[in-house]
């Protein structure tokens, strides 16, 4: 399997050279040269696979540059009841049972991992992919990434005391939940860096974006991602919507829905993959907090980023984001794979303009029919009435994110079509509104237990692209004396 860039640049890599590389060197992201097609026969014989064998299946079809035998081996490292408490690994459980020949409401448990959230599902296999191409190769990658939550934490416990990896994780001073912050500035390992970013998400990435696109330092300094820009994550995450499928149906000819809250359209791309692979979803809804660019384009076509100002800080942070770097790739797919259009809307004109209209482009109406994509919005008052209903009516206690999540599922649900809420953290990491809804703490696990109180390291910047690099070349590893 080869990829391309959604800009058109032909580099023929494979899958372990994108790994170490997340941006393409024209600035887009990589994509497979084509989508491997899963039939009938295949669906059923997965079906009855345990969840790391079911992930080795799927990742086969695009990796083939790492012998099976350790792609299986990473596999099963992964993907264990000791790393996610079940053995499920992503068990559904019911929210709304099926009522009068309807279908039911699902959640799919994303969130047992290490830092109770979903990034863990890729994070936990892209850490351990690092390490073991690094030592094939004999190399070290110095990770840079930007986080508004839940990314940071995830791939900093996936990284800690990995051989050959450092970690400079970016975040919005101030923007995180407290027990967020504690997760990730508690980390006292050599090889994690904490910056915290005087702006808003947007500005990480923004940073992180800039410090790929400059391929001499890039290459100089053995940089590399793990946000999901970064295909190796966003593939991990097919798998959990085949396993989610699974679990809700019975026979291969009944379709589902998911609903999936949204801020950077990694997660919700997955799915996109999934269903172009022939898993029969019927529609993926893509579900947004108050900061609803992504809902604004479903509804009218017009893609229009945010200003840092015009960015509301929210009570569902992890999607306080305002430019979804994983669009780019729906869009290509959209735009019939044309990567001239591609280049020239992400390229060019948002840079120019910071917005794209295609509501009036032929394509634009694909995006419902062709790809089943359909959106809604959730504001602080509809969460805390969703988590109230969710525990006075269903004794469940959810986030933020996964209360955005129900909420617009509810609104998109089909009497035949089983709809699955993508759960994206447990309550304990957005603590204060879970109080301000429901008047009482979520439960807390023990190994989180007093984490606020624990001693922090993180290192205040301006969003200024010389003060990161200078910040990175400091303290990063393996770079030869001659260029140090």
């Amino acid at each position: 399997m080869q990829y391309v860039s959604t800009r058109g640049h032909a580099s023929g890599q494979r899958f372990c050279d994108i790994l170490l590389e997340g941006l393409a060197p024209d600035g887009g992201l990589y994509l497979p040269e084509h989508y491997p097609q899963v039939d009938d026969a295949t669906l059923t014989r997965w079906r009855a696979l345990p969840y790391a064998e079911l992930a080795f299946e799927i990742l086969s079809l695009y990796i083939d540059d790492i012998p099976p035998s350790d792609l299986r081996a990473l596999c099963e490292r992964t993907y264990t009841p000791a790393v996610f408490g079940t053995e499920a690994i992503v068990p559904l459980r019911v929210l709304d049972p099926a009522q009068a020949g309807g279908a039911p409401l699902y959640l799919e448990a994303l969130s047992n991992g290490p830092t109770l959230a979903f990034k863990d599902m890729a994070m936990q296999l892209l850490g351990n992919l690092f390490e073991y191409e690094l030592a094939r190769r004999g190399e070290t990658l110095n990770i840079l990434g930007a986080t508004s939550g839940d990314t940071g934490s995830a791939a900093e416990y996936a990284m800690r005391g990995k051989r050959g990896v450092s970690v400079f994780m970016t975040s919005p001073a101030g923007r995180m939940s407290p027990f967020q912050q504690a997760q990730m500035f508690s980390l006292m390992d050599e090889n994690i860096h904490n910056i915290a970013i005087e702006g808003v998400f947007d500005d990480c990435q923004d940073l992180v974006k800039a410090v790929s696109n400059d391929l001499d330092f890039k290459r100089r300094y053995r940089i590399g991602t793990v946000n999901s820009i970064n295909w190796a994550r966003l593939v991990a995450q097919v798998v959990y919507y085949f396993a989610g499928y699974f679990q809700a149906t019975r026979a291969n000819d009944q379709p589902v829905r998911f609903t999936v809250p949204s801020g950077n359209f990694g997660n919700v791309c997955a799915g996109h993959v999934a269903r172009m692979m022939g898993l029969p979803i019927d529609m993926l809804v893509v579900a947004t907090n108050e900061n609803d660019v992504l809902d604004e384009f479903f509804r009218t076509g017009v893609y229009r980023v945010r200003s840092s100002a015009d960015t509301h800080e929210t009570s569902s942070p992890s999607m306080d984001i305002s430019k979804a770097s994983n669009f780019e790739r729906f869009v290509f797919d959209l735009l019939g794979r044309d990567a001239a259009q591609v280049r020239e809307l992400f390229g060019d004109r948002l840079g120019r303009e910071g917005v794209f209209d295609l509501g009036a482009h032929p394509a634009f109406a694909q995006a419902a029919t062709t790809y089943g994509f359909a959106s809604g919005r959730s504001t602080h008052a509809d969460r805390l009435a969703t988590i109230r209903a969710c525990w006075n009516d269903r004794q469940q206690m959810v986030d933020t994110h996964t209360a955005d999540g129900i909420k617009v599922a509810r609104e998109h649900l089909h009497p035949q079509y089983p709809m699955i809420v993508l759960e994206t953290a447990l309550p304990i990491k957005f603590a204060a509104t879970i109080v301000e809804a429901l008047g009482r703490e979520p439960l807390r696990p023990a190994a989180f237990e007093g984490i606020e109180n624990l001693p922090k390291r993180v290192v205040t910047l301006p969003p200024d692209l010389e003060a990161i690099k200078a910040f990175i070349v400091a303290r990063c590893q393996g770079v030869p004396a001659a260029v140090a």
